[in-house]
């Protein structure tokens, strides 16, 4: 039978590599709250496309999809869900933003996991929302070939029940002893959570939301203000390889953690990085709007889209860096690439050498 103990971290988590990731995390944190009780208004616009972010990159990730124009509109509650997709959107905004609001209050015990899958599914037909799995389930996955192999055996439906009052029960008691830093239980919570696989559909999306509780709750907020979601789904292949690496022996209670606690304390660590990096972006309120779409440019060699520029400046209008983009090409200082939804802008390098 698996066991479930928080209250002693594995010995491999006690490396360099982990230590060096906590560290800089708790470092990032200090400053984070410093800034968050003094600029209220900018981190309103960055909430808000964080959410849209998220919402689209965590539904994704399990090949829910749907346009950019319908994402925006269904998050933004401008418009009602029009097919399967678009409804499991909108649960997921509902069961986010419950998150947002409430997450103080809402304690990683099953009755509490059960409401948020049921909400997660409130706009879907399926009768699954709110239930552990009634049937056995699998992870497979498909080769290159096209052959299946079931690459990791969840727990039965039979003892599911058991194992998530045991898995939430033990987590909650080493919480609230305040032992072990939570940045290491958290990630070993999740793997334990995906693991056991406890419902028949919406495991993936169900771990990245009790994630973000997990670290709220621990005084961890910045995946309110950037999407690390994204930052997942932008790293997809590795996301799956580590999960199967330290799922390898679970079982047992042979597992290795290291691999993919390593993994999340990484994606927290560079939505900290990206949250500090825009944020100083923002206090750059003294320049004018065009100066700072400049110094976007300067402070980076990738390509940057016009929706990438609205990110890092929710609060310059679109017209304005439509503008800003038209000077700053007609003075020869960025070139522009690609054509219709894949335009973006890059640094003239050549120039500013010159």
């Amino acid at each position: 039978m698996r066991e479930f103990n928080y209250n002693v971290i594995p010995n491999e988590l006690f490396c360099s590599d982990i230590m060096n990731l906590v560290s800089a995390i708790h470092e990032y944190k200090g400053k984070q709250e410093l800034f968050i009780e003094a600029k209220p208004d900018i981190l309103n616009a960055m909430l808000e496309i964080a959410k849209i972010q998220s919402i689209g990159a965590s539904n994704r990730i399990e090949g829910i999809c749907a346009s950019d124009e319908r994402l925006d509109a269904i998050v933004k509650e401008k418009a009602e869900p029009r097919n399967r997709s678009e409804s499991e959107i909108a649960g997921y905004r509902e069961v986010l933003q419950l998150i947002h609001e409430n997450y103080d209050y809402m304690a990683p015990r099953v009755n509490v996991i059960l409401q948020l899958h049921r909400d997660l599914y409130q706009f879907s037909p399926s009768l699954s929302g709110g239930n552990f799995k009634k049937s056995d389930n699998i992870i497979a996955e498909t080769d290159p070939e096209g052959n299946n192999r079931i690459r990791f055996q969840p727990l039965s439906a039979f003892e599911t029940p058991d194992a998530m009052e045991r898995l939430t029960n033990t987590f909650v008691e080493a919480i609230n002893a305040e032992k072990h830093d939570p940045l290491l239980l958290i990630p070993m919570f999740v793997l334990d959570f995906l693991c056991i696989h406890p419902f028949n559909d919406g495991n993936g999306r169900m771990s990245r939301l009790l994630t973000l509780l997990l670290l709220y709750r621990s005084g961890y907020i910045v995946g309110k203000y950037i999407s690390m979601e994204m930052i997942i789904e932008k790293t997809k292949e590795t996301y799956y390889e580590t999960l199967q690496n330290s799922s390898q022996l679970w079982h047992e209670n042979k597992n290795d953690n290291l691999p993919f606690v390593k993994y999340c304390l990484g994606i927290i660590l560079n939505a900290c990085k990206e949250f500090s990096s825009r944020v100083e972006h923002l206090q750059n309120r003294s320049l004018s709007k065009p100066e700072r779409i400049r110094l976007l440019f300067d402070n980076t060699l990738k390509r940057l889209s016009k929706r990438d520029i609205l990110e890092k400046c929710p609060d310059i209008s679109t017209s304005t860096i439509e503008v800003a983009l038209a000077g700053l090409l007609k003075e020869g200082y960025i070139i522009k690439t690609g054509a219709g939804k894949k335009t973006a802008y890059i640094r003239n390098t050549e120039q500013a050498q010159s």
